[in-house]
């Protein structure tokens, strides 16, 4: 199959049915999607598909084909996006591992929403597990992002 990633044409050697998690991490060496709980639960392997936040554990690969697929290490060469931006200000992370889900559901939801109100960003951000309870750095940043313009 052939999967556009980050702008770029992969063409992939893989099942249909195989996560599309797996063919980001295992097959094309992607690893800033992170597996959290393998069911959609977690949000840890959230990455755009067409610009929506999707759990990538649990989308066929073969579902994406055809689609802009962006991860975390496509939403900035340097960091400069905005989420990416206010994360850094307001130091958001703690342990890290949940961040590349979370980073990616707030820049698809300022970029859909540039002015989130808590009900917009809890809506957006709902079943994004973060182990270290950072979620009121994080609802800050969403916001913080918003106001550097979203993108």
């Amino acid at each position: 199959m052939r999967l556009t990633i980050n702008g770029t044409a992969h063409d992939v050697d893989a099942a249909p049915d195989m996560p599309l998690l797996w063919v980001l991490r295992d097959l094309l060496g992607m690893t800033g999607t992170k597996y959290g709980c393998g069911m959609a639960l977690c949000g840890a392997c959230t990455v755009h598909i067409d610009g929506e936040a999707k759990r990538s554990c649990t989308t066929k690969a073969s579902s994406a084909e055809g689609k802009q697929i962006t991860t975390i290490e496509g939403l900035s060469d340097d960091g400069s996006h905005p989420v990416q931006q206010a994360w850094a200000e307001l130091d958001v992370v703690q342990c890290g591992y949940c961040q590349s889900g979370q980073i990616m559901a707030a820049a698809a939801l300022v970029a859909s929403d540039p002015t989130p109100d808590d009900a917009a960003i809890d809506q957006a951000m709902n079943g994004l597990i973060c182990r270290c309870g950072t979620y009121e750095r994080i609802r800050a940043a969403v916001k913080r992002a918003a106001e550097l313009g979203g993108r």
